[in-house]
């Protein structure tokens, strides 16, 4: 008989892959993550000069191009009053690239890892994949997480925990109090605090703070990608910051597992940051008002929904069955226990689609409510 790692029969195919397969090709999909706005123009432009100049056909620097990574500190300074080194970041295949690297380097065989609960489905099966213990703690009623949750669950064995804000599947945003806390924790019990903020720029109320901001001992990485806040999924560009050391064991696994991200994807990403920052604004924009066309859907089907204030999901409470229901009548979700235990209950909707789709799902999921009652 084959043999396969135990690591890697420990994860699955991801639910919310499972369910968007499942769908009809005429379904509506609400279930995937990506927003439906094209590349800026700049950003495109850069990567085809690249191209046509030659730039692209060999190796960069493992960590990325110097122009890059200066343009990523630039931005982190920009956008976040902090100050990092070119030299601490590693462009990455994506901002899931960043995270397997993170807890590749950071995690040994049983040690533990905390993450939300509901949450991204990779810190789970990352986790496992690294050899790690999973470790999925509870969120509050109105899906953050709490700080004193974490430090509960903090054992000897604890490695790291992640933190996820805008958060996805929940689209909540933790407050800069509890970013103080998380450094405090990962400082006070010398654990490592991975900081997921890809949506970083889809903030509807609140602001966005960085644990990394409030930390005095480099216990804070920071996972980033250009995927969300340019609608650049498809072109896989992502990065990590942190401590040298960090930067130096993650770099170990990065160069042997990928080498460096795809060269034409960093000149577009390059371009993307230092180019014109409207599109990310208009993006934005376009995302709560469609988060507001949705939750205004929702409570008249009279489904609890805690108001999502970034990213561009929505997590309803909802009765049994619903989630079948809406897939059955041609509206793809994602059932809330895909993102863990404590997702039961609950259903993952995507508004990163078009106002005239959206509306049409929502009469559709409210046609569906109606039945099951």
């Amino acid at each position: 008989m084959t043999a396969f790692s135990r690591r890697v029969e420990q994860v699955s195919i991801s639910g919310i892959r499972e369910v968007f397969e499942a769908a009809g090709e005429d379904a509506i999909n609400l279930g995937l993550g990506q927003p439906d706005f094209p590349t800026p123009e700049h950003a495109r432009e850069a990567a085809v000069e690249a191209i046509q100049a030659g730039k692209v056909d060999a190796y960069t620097s493992n960590k990325g191009t110097e122009e890059l990574r200066e343009a990523i500190a630039a931005k982190h300074e920009r956008d976040n009053d902090l100050e990092v080194d070119p030299g601490d970041i590693i462009a990455t295949s994506g901002g899931s690239e960043a995270l397997h690297i993170a807890l590749e380097a950071h995690v040994d065989a049983g040690q533990e890892v905390i993450f939300p609960d509901p949450g991204f489905v990779s810190y789970d099966a990352l986790t496992h994949l690294a050899g790690g213990t999973p470790r999925p703690v509870p969120l509050r009623e109105d899906l953050t997480m709490a700080p004193e949750t974490v430090e509960e669950a903090i054992t000897d064995d604890t490695a790291a925990f992640v933190v996820n804000s805008p958060a996805n599947p929940t689209g909540a945003v933790q407050s800069p109090e509890d970013m103080r806390e998380f450094a405090r924790i990962a400082d006070e019990h010398d654990v490592l605090c991975i900081s997921d903020e890809v949506y970083e720029h889809q903030v509807f109320e609140g602001e966005h703070r960085s644990p990394a901001e409030f930390s005095e001992t480099g216990n804070v990485v920071i996972v980033n990608a250009c995927s969300k806040a340019y609608s650049m999924t498809g072109w896989r560009l992502g990065w990590v910051t942190g401590a040298t050391d960090r930067i130096e064991r993650m770099l170990r696994v990065h160069q042997y597992a990928q080498a460096c991200a795809s060269a034409p994807a960093q000149y577009a990403a390059e371009a993307a940051l230092t180019g014109p920052q409207e599109p990310v604004a208009e993006m934005r924009e376009a995302f709560k008002e469609r988060r507001d066309v949705l939750l205004d859907g929702l409570n008249e089907m009279g489904l609890d929904c805690p108001t999502p204030k970034g990213a561009f999901y929505a997590m309803p409470k909802v009765p049994d069955g619903w989630v079948d229901e809406v897939i059955d009548r041609g509206v793809v979700v994602v059932p809330g226990d895909a993102f863990g235990e404590h997702g039961a209950g609950y259903a993952r909707i995507s508004y990163a689609t078009d106002m005239e789709t959206l509306e049409e799902a929502i009469d559709i999921m409210a046609d569906a409510t109606a039945a099951l009652r």
